[in-house]
């Protein structure tokens, strides 16, 4: 059935308040992130979508006490209580992270430095999606990660990493912060060099919470 919709003119200024959802990518980060710190993180304005839930419930089954202050559908105020970079607990079973890609990739570049193995999986429609973007320049600074046909689920050893020079053949946010996260447990500085414009939260944030990293360029 075809709708018609007809627009008067407003006479009068249009006043209200609205409330900005926050950001999915950034949602995602700061439940990683916060799960790492030292101390407790409070995150404001959290994205309670299925991709941001799927990291959190991943987040949690690494041992990481989270507290969840349900605000609203579209917001909510996390507190969680971070475990250091080597807190995190096995997980019991394989974590799974649903549809959430950024999830997966991101949490690939932190379970490569735990002293455990883990698998990493997902829904049939992530398990199509390719990993060798991060699985490449993780096993190039040592990491015992596995995917067969390049995809997941990811089987993920315990391995001393080590720093590289790392060259992006695109320009990816979540391979650079695949690849950031895992030089937190690596000897030595790893570099990375990006050939195009791509999101910048990951290191962003990890500046806002103490990591040295430097920015050169645009």
């Amino acid at each position: 059935m075809k709708t018609t919709l007809l627009i008067h003119p407003q006479k009068m200024p249009l006043r209200g308040t609205i409330t900005v959802p926050g950001d999915k990518s950034i949602s995602h980060r700061a439940v990683l992130l916060g799960a790492l710190a030292a101390g407790v993180s409070h995150i404001r304005n959290w994205l309670p979508a299925g991709d941001t839930l799927a990291t959190l419930a991943a987040v949690r089954a690494l041992g990481v006490h989270i507290e969840v202050d349900e605000v609203s559908a579209q917001a909510w105020d996390l507190r969680i209580e971070g475990r250091g970079l080597h807190g995190l607990q096995a997980p019991n079973g394989a974590l799974n992270l649903r549809n959430a890609g950024t999830g997966l990739r991101l949490l690939a570049g932190i379970m490569v430095g735990q002293a455990f193995p883990s698998v990493l999986d997902g829904s049939v429609q992530l398990r199509k999606r390719p990993m060798r973007r991060i699985t490449d320049p993780l096993t190039l600074m040592g990491a015992d990660i596995r995917a067969e046909n390049g995809r997941c689920p990811l089987h993920i050893g315990s391995a001393s990493l080590h720093g590289i020079d790392y060259e992006m053949p695109v320009a990816s946010a979540q391979v650079k912060s695949a690849v950031l996260l895992a030089g937190l447990y690596a000897s030595g500085s790893t570099r990375l060099f990006q050939p195009g414009p791509a999101r910048d939260h990951t290191e962003r944030m990890l500046i806002a919470m103490g990591v040295g990293v430097e920015v050169e360029g645009d």
